[in-house]
């Protein structure tokens, strides 16, 4: 992999740093710099000529921040005649702008989209976007990953005979079938309406849950609202254990610990798409590494193979070697 060239922003060195140990490569050093006019400088401290630039960084708080300083990254690895810039965003806050649901308002997803490509992304490589439909505000190609795999490998090797994994709404539905099917159990899902972004109310629940042991499977977990709403919903119905999975583990305001607290619950997953602040590693916490998923796809990008044959093979069988 000679001809590889990976950066990380500020975001998540972390992740960028598993990522190149699993390719076996290093880490490229990046200077960033603040002037007294509170503009950004970011120089790439690398070749880039004619090189294959991934840039690794999701955008997480402070997400202005770090979208110009990934901008900034973009331009500069154009600007050194990379041969393609691959942008490696595990999360994308701006997906969850992705339709006009109220007058005068932008459409953030497609614009942010619109600002990479510019800026001289030639590909994304994002993982589990809020809605698939952000897929298509991109002009450049995308490879679109999902965490489904690694949270499906932990909860594998339990006893899963009376288990069933919940959506907390019938647009997230899609996604927890399929994780259900990697586990051989049922699903159901939540009828959900919001009324803020912090305030949401659960009416109802599709499927059986009473006696049974609920996974509940979100996409990303922000200030917890949602969640914390359908764990009361749930214990109201009588499930006998709680569990909460997602794959973006925002934690915002204490998110982690005020969903541990709740009646039921034994555990939270998520994964490292983000980094985990300190106070939210509680106990009950467990953060798989997606690093080896991210790593494989940069190696199938840069030779130029399937990226989507990673999801081709799984198969929904416990007990036997799930991949």
């Amino acid at each position: 992999m000679r001809d590889i060239a990976v950066f990380s922003g500020s975001a998540h060195p972390q992740l960028a740093a598993e990522v190149c140990a699993q390719l076996g490569i290093p880490l490229l050093p990046v200077r960033t710099q603040r002037f007294a006019n509170d503009c950004l400088e970011v120089q790439l401290q690398a070749n880039c000529r004619e090189r294959d630039v991934f840039l690794v960084q999701p955008l997480v708080t402070p997400v202005q921040e770090h979208l110009v300083e990934l901008l900034l990254m973009v331009d500069a690895a154009r600007g050194a005649s990379a041969g393609r810039v691959t942008v490696v965003m595990p999360h994308y806050a701006y997906a969850r702008s992705d339709k006009k649901d109220a007058p005068r308002i932008s459409i953030g997803g497609r614009l942010m989209a619109d600002l990479m490509v510019t800026a001289g992304a030639d590909r994304v490589l994002v993982m589990t976007l809020h809605s698939p439909q952000i897929h298509g505000f991109f002009s450049v190609p995308v490879d679109h990953l999902h965490a489904l795999r690694e949270l499906a490998r932990h909860f594998a090797g339990d006893d899963l005979s009376r288990t069933t994994v919940v959506s907390p709404d019938l647009g997230n539905a899609k996604e927890a079938a399929s994780f259900a099917r990697l586990l051989g159990v049922p699903v159901a899902a939540g009828a959900k309406q919001r009324f803020a972004d912090d305030r949401v109310a659960i009416t109802s629940v599709i499927g059986e849950v009473a006696g049974r042991d609920v996974i509940v499977l979100d996409d990303e977990i922000a200030k917890g609202s949602t969640v914390v709403e359908l764990v009361r919903h749930l214990n109201d119905l009588g499930a006998r254990s709680i569990r909460v999975a997602c794959t973006h583990g925002l934690f915002a305001d204490g998110a982690v610990k005020r969903i541990a607290a709740l009646p039921n619950v034994r555990e939270i997953v998520c994964t490292n798409t983000v980094p985990i602040a300190a106070e939210s590693m509680i106990p009950e916490l467990t953060v798989l590494s997606i690093a080896p998923a991210l790593a494989e796809a940069m190696r199938r990008i840069h030779d130029g193979e399937s990226v989507s044959a990673l999801f081709d093979s799984v198969e929904p069988v416990v007990g036997q070697g799930l991949f």
